[in-house]
């Protein structure tokens, strides 16, 4: 017997808003039949399979310290640099910032409500250094 990972859930002070956030980081869709409102509390995007759910709880403490699970992120499309381009243009923010001068490496961001992710090399840009 095994378990399967239902959906990852994000506590957060406006759900609607962080969930809109990530909805457009991740080109991810709302549940037409129950789509998502500004003042819902609970607000659950999926990616467009299907397969990986996130639900962005609002709870009433603010976030501190360092996330012990977070998400990273690979571009579909372009290169890591890029993606970091576009989704600081949407409002993260760098944290830290781990790449090398061989173009090895990561960066640590922020969504809006301070929730860390990183960013990495895109699957061609990997596939340049194998």
């Amino acid at each position: 017997m095994t378990s399967f990972v239902s959906h990852t859930t994000v506590d957060c002070a406006d759900a609607y808003t962080l969930s809109r956030w990530w909805q457009e980081v991740l080109d991810y869709r709302q549940d037409p039949d129950d789509p998502n409102e500004p003042g819902h509390e609970e607000c659950l995007i999926s990616s467009a399979d299907g397969r990986h759910r996130l639900l962005f709880i609002e709870v009433p403490d603010r976030k501190r310290g360092k996330n012990r699970i977070h998400l990273d992120l690979r571009p579909a499309e372009g290169t890591r640099d890029e993606e970091l381009a576009r989704l600081t243009g949407l409002g993260a923010n760098v944290v830290a910032d781990h790449r090398n001068d061989d173009g090895t490496g990561w960066v640590v961001l922020a969504d809006p409500e301070g929730n860390e992710f990183c960013i990495l090399r895109s699957e061609a840009e990997l596939a340049v250094t194998r």
